[in-house]
């Protein structure tokens, strides 16, 4: 097992902690892996009742995957990208469907790879120190890890907004959204594991009575706007409503759609339009790999890679550099299925 997880059983409780604390504990295969396993073995075993997942140390839950390896996997042949995208989502896939309670503590930096290893857990605990996003547009990425199953089931078109623009949202606001199901003060996360730990048929009762109430979620009084500003699932259409307005608002996301990649946010709108009509998560993550797969390996994202988290420059170069050059055909080259033998496939056991 990795040292970058740490695996227990307390009474009757799987525990999953995230030990990677200096990468804010990004996922990496090895960890993938590992909670896999674990999940595997306590699926069987009676003598556990529910699962926990949380960080050890640090001030975030998870900031997402390894993604500096899979830019330079990218710059190669992709191999290495894809084999952790397969094991990523297929833990995703497996969370989804558990059949056992899963409480996931969303205490700090939720991103990327954290959402998918959270938004699927039956309980999902937001504190005052949650900032949660899917950041991917602004790296050539995209909202994978089952975004295009969770954001456009979201209020209006608020997925759309947060697939776009990489928006964070507070605790609060996630509460609000329903991408939490409680808000408990930190202080009060050790006094809650504690006592699910006692009582693990009691989940419910527990996170209820240690909860707190939120604040404000400042997002709810956007929502007009957001509905009005992102109605339109054609990129262009977005961009002219933002442009043609004078609100402050407005005008500073149309200035931060500014910095994102075309290509990406045009992938992100076509994701979430198909994923709204998807039969089930399975279905949503052989198309996430497919994308995955390729966006990977296209400019934008080994760019973005360089320009945000290696040099940190902040000035990436993209390619096609205007929504308009990014055509149907590409986009239809970059969804299109993989063959049979290459398509991403759920866990059998």
């Amino acid at each position: 097992m990795t040292q970058d997880l740490i695996i227990t059983t307390e009474n009757r409780i799987g525990g999953i902690s995230l030990n990677r604390p200096k990468a804010i504990h990004a996922l990496n295969l090895a960890m993938c892996e590992g909670i896999i396993e674990a999940l595997q073995g306590w699926a069987e075993n009676d003598a556990i009742e529910a699962v926990i997942i949380d960080h050890s140390e640090g001030r975030g839950f998870c900031a997402g995957g390894d993604i500096r390896m899979l830019a330079e996997s990218g710059a190669k042949d992709g191999i290495e990208a894809q084999q952790f995208f397969h094991t990523e989502y297929r833990l995703n896939h497996l969370l989804f469907t558990y059949a056992k309670p899963v409480v996931a503590f969303m205490d700090g930096i939720t991103m990327g790879g954290g959402v998918g290893i959270s938004q699927p857990a039956q309980y999902r605990v937001a504190t005052e120190n949650t900032r949660f996003a899917m950041p991917e547009t602004g790296i050539g990425l995209f909202p994978d890890v089952g975004g295009g199953w969770y954001l456009p089931r979201l209020e209006g078109r608020v997925g759309h907004f947060l697939a776009l623009t990489g928006a964070r949202l507070d605790g609060a606001e996630c509460l609000a959204l329903g991408l939490a199901t409680h808000y408990l003060p930190s202080e009060a996360l050790d006094e809650a594991k504690a006592r699910i730990a006692e009582h693990p048929g009691r989940i419910s009762g527990i996170l209820g009575d240690l909860s707190a109430t939120a604040p404000e979620a400042r997002i709810m009084g956007n929502i007009d706007k957001i509905n009005r500003y992102f109605a339109s699932d054609i990129y262009e259409e977005i961009l002219a409503a933002l442009e043609a307005s004078d609100d402050d608002w407005a005008v500073k996301e149309r200035d931060t759609l500014g910095t994102k990649s075309p290509q990406t946010c045009k992938v992100a709108l076509r994701q979430l339009k198909e994923g709204a009509e998807m039969p089930d998560f399975a279905s949503q993550m052989v198309q996430e790999y497919a994308i995955g797969s390729r966006v990977v390996q296209r400019h934008d994202f080994i760019e973005g890679v360089r320009a945000l988290i290696i040099e940190k420059d902040n000035s990436p170069q993209w390619d096609p550099a205007t929504p308009e050059g990014v055509t149907d055909e590409l986009l239809d080259s970059i969804f299109a299925p993989l063959p049979e033998d290459e398509k991403w496939t759920p866990l059998t056991t």
